[in-house]
Parts: structure tokens; sequence; C-alpha cells
């Protein structure tokens, strides 16, 4: 499915019953989730959570709610999001299972990015209908998080029999059914991290940067710049890319490297590691003249070797 393309209205055949809704891991992601269904008309009857900021968060986007054991969560609902961290997830499957927690017929969701519908194979054997939905965005926790999933893509995977019922799910949550199979869904989600999180140490690490170079509001310095960049990169790939490394600025990427090295040499590696990336990806495209990339290349190099 292509997630650009604008959505036909659901055929009321496609849309999923109204369905009592539990979830299992009051974390960021969650309560957003339920909630989001609660304005398609569903009812969230449950959450599990145990810190004080699970608490905070069904309180806030899920009030009213009561907050009960797992297993008392699966009793409840007939569509269950399990929304706990990815290497909890198939402990807390099979825990549900062995448990005797799992009805048949029930719709459990999951909202890992690494998996597909096979970690849930024991409660599938049990009865249960299994879904992967993964909301290919950043969580806060708090209700803006229900507005920007509005549009927001979500990472599908389902038995081809479930698979109208799981993207109408995704659709009444204001998301884009975006399809991945089973055995992609690992790719799938590196991409989103190298895209993603990564990017928020970049930003971060430039930020200090500038500080310590006494930029007052680097915020406000990056924002435009960032912004047009990313923008730039969505629509042209590599043919967007500029900067020293690009042009084949040995001398000046050199001086780059000098300065991480006396005021942020944390920084180094990961400078080092982008600047040869972006160079075989610029010489690639024919943005990088193949005699300026030697020289670039072996700066690189040498600075490698100190």
């Amino acid at each position: 499915m292509n997630p650009t393309a604008p959505h036909e209205p659901l055929d009321p055949r496609d849309r999923p019953a109204r369905l009592t809704v539990g979830v299992v891991g009051a974390g960021r992601v969650g309560p957003a989730l339920a909630a989001s269904l609660q304005l398609a008309g569903h009812r969230p009857v449950a959450a599990s959570g145990v810190s004080d900021a699970s608490r905070r968060r069904a309180a806030e986007l899920l009030p009213g709610v009561p907050l009960v054991p797992p297993a008392e969560v699966l009793a409840r609902a007939e569509l269950v999001l399990l929304t706990v961290p990815d290497d909890a997830l198939p402990a807390l499957v099979a825990g549900l299972v062995e448990t005797g927690s799992v009805r048949p017929g029930q719709l459990l969701a999951h909202t890992s990015g690494r998996y597909g519908v096979q970690v849930l194979a024991p409660a599938t054997r049990a009865g249960a209908l299994p879904l992967a939905l993964h909301p290919a965005m950043t969580f806060t926790g708090t209700s803006v998080d229900v507005q920007r999933l509005a549009g927001c893509s979500f990472g599908v995977t389902a038995p081809d029999e479930l698979r109208l019922a799981a993207e109408a799910l995704v659709i009444e949550m204001g998301g884009e059914p975006e399809w991945i199979a089973e055995e992609a869904r690992p790719l799938y989600h590196a991409a989103l991290a190298l895209g993603a999180n990564h990017l928020v140490t970049l930003v971060a690490q430039a930020m200090e940067l500038l500080r310590a170079a006494g930029v007052a509001a680097p915020d406000r310095m990056l924002g435009p710049l960032l912004g047009a960049a990313l923008d730039n990169a969505l629509r042209s790939g590599d043919a967007a890319l500029t900067g020293p490394v690009a042009r084949g600025d040995a001398g000046t990427v050199a001086a780059h490297v000098a300065e991480l090295r006396k005021h942020a040499p944390g920084a180094v590696a990961g400078y080092l590691a982008m600047a040869r990336t972006t160079a075989d990806r610029a010489l690639a495209h024919g943005l990088l003249k193949p005699e300026l990339a030697e020289d670039l290349l072996g700066v690189l190099a040498e600075d490698d070797q100190r």
C-alpha cells in the first residue's frame, strides 16, 4: 500500500466492530493508541502499569480507565494492545499463555517494530488473532501524541485473513498502513532507528558544539537549516548532499576533525564514520569528483590511524 496516497472512506463492511480495548504496558505508546481508538468509537476498559509515570499517563490519556494486572486486562478486552519494550515482548506473550489469560478470538496487537506476528505464535496457538501494528513515530507520553498519529505511517504485519481488520484499525487511529512482510521487520526497524534515533544524537551533538562555539540559541540556528536539509533529503535523496565532504574540501574536513579532537573528542568517531559514508555516497552519485575524493579519503584515513 502506498503510504502517501489518500485513503478512500472505509466501507462499513470493512470497519471492525466497536471493540473493548485493553493496554498491557502503559508506557508512552499504549495510552496514546488507546485514546485514538476511543476517538474512533472503541471503548478502553483496562490498562496495566506499575510505575508512577505509567499511572500519570493513563490518568491523562485514559481518564477513568482502571489499572489492573495484565491477566485482568485480557479478561476485560476484546482487543489488547501489547505495548512493552521489544525485548520484553516474547516473555510477556509466553506468560500470558501459560496463565491461561488468552481467549480464543481475542485480538492481540503488539507495537514492536522489530517483530512481526511470529512472536505471538504461542498466543495464536491458544486461539488469539495476531496483529503487528508499529507506529513509525516518536512518542512523548502526552496528549500531543494523539494528534501526531494523524498521517503517521504504521508498519503492519498480519495473517492474510486479518489484513483488512489490521489496516482498518490503523486508519481509525488516523494512521497510514504500510504492509511489511514478516521477514522484513528487522530491516524495516533498523531503517527507522538509523533515521530517527541517530538523528536525535546528531542534533544534540551539534547543539552542544554550537554552545561551545558561543552560539546563544543553537536550536534557533539549527531549526531552519535542519528543516531544509530534511525536506531536501526526503525530496531528492543523495542529490541533496552539500557541505565540505560532498565538495571534496579535504582541508576543511581536516580542520573540523582537529577542532573536534580538541573540544569534543567523543564526537570524532561519529564525524569520521559519517564523513566516510557521505563521501562514498557523493562519489557514487557523481557529486564528488574522483580526484578530490582521493585527497579527502586520504585525510580521513590518516586521521583514523592516529
